[in-house]
């Protein structure tokens, strides 16, 4: 044989797995240098023989360069873990199987549960192999068996199985990362759970599970709520309250951020790293208390999880010492019992200490401005949000709408029919004022457009009120004829374009009338735009044509014979006319109170029917 060739002596029941030894060592070994004696240097290529296989049964020749230093294969005692394993699937696999024993049969698992665990907890598994293949490693350096406290050689499966018993965590590591912890912050938290036993965690967390994640959330409104109350709150905030943003930062940090909020995978690691408590609370005594004690003050029955995901620490709450005190302080703001379940749904925070002391002090501000007592109340059991704002935000706001002559009641009015246009950014309520004012309203049509409908200050100026202006430019008003439309009715600011308003042009257009017709109609009465099609405007049309037998093009002339009810005033004046072969205009029938109507086509001065709508 060449000198240029080794024989290497193979055990006669064995054979190397040759093709991919170096990517195997490169894997296996690239962050430690584990296995040193079972392993000997040849050219460019390494051999583990945890690669051996039972086929071969002749020597091994491979090449050997000069001037290569070759070092002994100290032998492998007979219990080591690297041996007989084709694979790492399979020696992982071999090390569920004995996570999964000593679950069921160290720690109490249910046989199901124990082998979810086990195949959900890779890392833990992983960290067991390398346990024992550490240990094994110095036991074949030392040549003593007895660090595995037997005297008789192991199986890899007995191995592992020993060393989830000697690290000490009874079951809660495998447990925590089955349930997506990571490993660290699984190993914190099982020394806090130390006095638990394994089964009575997983009954507790099945219980959280139930109330915090019950409802499905696919549309990520949980998250989306949570957004708006960050951003509506303005004040600084007590230890509850603060901790509760923490947990919201580690939910936004994650891909999809908040709108996970409501997603068990996504956000339980975070709930219990934020909140470990929630695995200590007494289920019996505490938990399923809260739970019958927010039902009965009308929380409903599918909204718990919304409620405790926004805000956790109320299940820690004491229910005589804290909940009830606090609710109790919210008759403040005028919130009787009835009340109590729907103010905590639309502003879980409200039971916090911070907020509630921010209540006394907005409270105190609208009674200095003067605003009646039931627009206050009105608008925080509209929007309770409100109590989060800070006075000063609140005072700028307040200043801004007094420069558009909006002040105590009239300011009343608004905050109780939009009481989040108090918390909107001073900056976009400018802006919106500036549009109307760039339109050509003056200021004190804009404060009346304020007063009839705040919300549409709290709109988007690209999104909703330029979009309806194209709207009413396409069917033929012209910009220097917008101010007369939007005074006359700036409510179609508030109406959706594709639902409402268009449908109602189109059906004008169908019944006979061209564009042109119907863009004149607006420009003269505006509020058109505004009534239904099935209550007023087929019926009305249908009345006109069909039996008073007038032509569409009255309609044009008088767009204003909608806003009159059909009931009480266009059939009863019809029908006089009618009985007495009289003729008139639309105008003439209608635009006259009951004493003018009946002086002039009945000769006497008694009331005939309601006056117009």
């Amino acid at each position: 044989m060449s000198s240029k060739f080794l024989a290497i002596p193979v055990p006669r029941n064995v054979s190397f797995a040759i093709s991919d030894l170096n990517h195997h060592h490169h894997h296996r070994h690239r962050h430690r240098h584990r296995h040193a004696s079972s392993i000997f240097l040849l050219p460019a290529i390494f051999f583990n023989f945890r690669k051996w296989s039972p086929t071969c049964t002749s020597p091994l020749i491979l090449p050997i360069p000069r001037k290569i230093a070759l070092h002994p294969l100290p032998s492998l005692p007979p219990s080591s873990s690297s041996s007989f394993f084709c694979n790492e699937e399979e020696e992982e696999e071999t090390a569920r199987e004995a996570v999964r024993q000593y679950l069921e049969q160290e720690v109490g698992v249910s046989k199901d549960e124990s082998l979810r665990i086990s195949s959900n907890s890779p890392k833990y598994i992983a960290m067991l192999i390398h346990s024992v293949q550490d240990l094994d490693q110095l036991s074949s350096s030392s040549g003593e068996l007895a660090l595995w406290s037997s005297g008789a050689p192991l199986s890899f499966m007995d191995k592992i199985y020993q060393m989830a018993k000697r690290k000490g965590d009874k079951g809660m590591l495998p447990y925590l990362e089955s349930i997506g912890l990571t490993l660290s912050s699984a190993s914190h938290l099982a020394r806090y759970l130390s006095s638990r036993t394994l089964p009575t965690l997983i009954h507790q967390v099945k219980y959280v599970k139930e109330i915090f994640f019950s409802d499905s959330d696919d549309q990520g409104l949980i998250g989306k709520y949570a957004r708006t109350m960050m951003m509506n709150l303005s004040i600084s905030v007590d230890e509850d309250v603060q901790q509760t943003l923490s947990f919201f930062e580690k939910i936004q940090a994650r891909r999809g951020g908040l709108n996970l909020l409501g997603s068990w995978d996504a956000s339980f690691p975070q709930l219990i790293e934020s909140f470990p408590g929630l695995l200590q609370l007494p289920i019996e005594s505490h938990v399923k208390l809260m739970v019958e004690f927010l039902h009965h003050i009308g929380v409903p029955e599918g909204c718990l999880g919304k409620l405790f995901l926004l805000f956790p620490p109320l299940i820690f709450y004491d229910i005589e010492k804290e909940v009830k005190p606090r609710l109790l302080a919210l008759r403040k703001v005028g919130a009787e019992d009835t009340d109590f379940g729907m103010l905590l749904l639309k502003y879980p925070w409200i039971l916090s200490t911070s907020i509630l002391e921010n209540c006394e002090k907005v409270l105190d501000f609208f009674d200095k401005e003067k605003v009646p007592q039931d627009s206050v109340t009105n608008a925080i059991k509209f929007w309770p949000l409100l109590l989060g704002c800070s006075i000063n935000k609140l005072k700028v706001m307040v200043e801004h709408f007094s420069e558009l002559h909006i002040a105590n009641k009239k300011l009343g009015r608004i905050i109780a029919r939009s009481p989040r246009l108090l918390l909107q950014k001073p900056e976009e309520f400018l802006e919106v004022v500036l549009f109307f004012k760039d339109l050509g309203l003056d200021k004190a049509s804009v404060g009346r457009i304020l007063a009839r409908r705040p919300e549409i200050f709290a709109g988007s100026i690209e999104e909703t009120l330029k979009r309806k202006l194209a709207f009413i430019s396409s069917i033929g008003v012209s910009r220097n004829q917008l101010p007369r439309v939007i005074k006359k009715y700036p409510d179609f600011f508030v109406c959706d374009v594709d639902r409402t308003l268009r449908p109602r042009m189109m059906y004008l257009m169908q019944i006979g009338l061209s564009k042109k017709d119907v863009g004149f109609m607006v420009r003269r009465f505006s509020p058109l735009l505004g009534y239904s099609i099935k209550n007023v405007l087929m019926p009305k049309a249908e009345f006109l044509v069909d039996v008073m037998e007038k032509p569409l093009s009255d309609l044009v002339d008088y767009p204003r014979y909608f806003s009159y009810s059909l009931e009480k005033k266009i059939k009863p004046r019809f029908w006089v006319l009618k009985g007495r072969n009289l003729e008139c205009s639309l105008n003439d029938m209608l635009n006259k109170n009951d004493e003018e109507f009946a002086a002039e086509f009945m000769g006497v001065g008694r009331r005939l029917a309601s006056p117009i709508e």
